[in-house]
């Protein structure tokens, strides 16, 4: 599970990743990633910490699938928060066909995906 932390919940933080950060889609997902934004709402001088958050639409399936995508990404995304810059935005969009996808599936497009926002190459 996600850290509480790391869990991305203001309807604000979720638009600003989406219509500030950069992009890349898969054939699963799609990743939005605000780098290094800095959070209002942190008290304190320290480097808030990378939250992340997940939008399932039910073009994905009925409330079991999104349940089940969800908690996937989740799980994948607890794995590579410590990639990310500190105070970065992240937001997995699924796309219609992540309902399908096994887990091994998902965790392919998500690396492809960051690795391409964090620069480690153009695929």
């Amino acid at each position: 599970m996600l850290p509480t932390e790391n869990r991305l919940r203001r309807r604000e933080d979720f638009a600003t990743a989406v219509r500030r950060g950069r992009r890349a889609g898969r054939r699963h997902l799609v990743v939005h990633l605000r780098s290094g934004a800095t959070d209002p709402h942190a008290p304190g001088e320290s480097a808030p910490p990378t939250r992340a958050g997940f939008v399932v639409s039910k073009a994905v399936g009925g409330a079991v699938v999104r349940n089940k995508v969800k908690r996937r990404l989740r799980h994948l995304m607890r794995d590579r928060v410590a990639q990310l810059p500190p105070g970065s935005l992240v937001v997995v969009r699924a796309l219609p066909g992540a309902g399908d996808a096994d887990h091994a599936q998902l965790a392919r497009d998500l690396d492809a995906a960051l690795q391409r926002l964090l620069g480690g190459g153009a695929t």
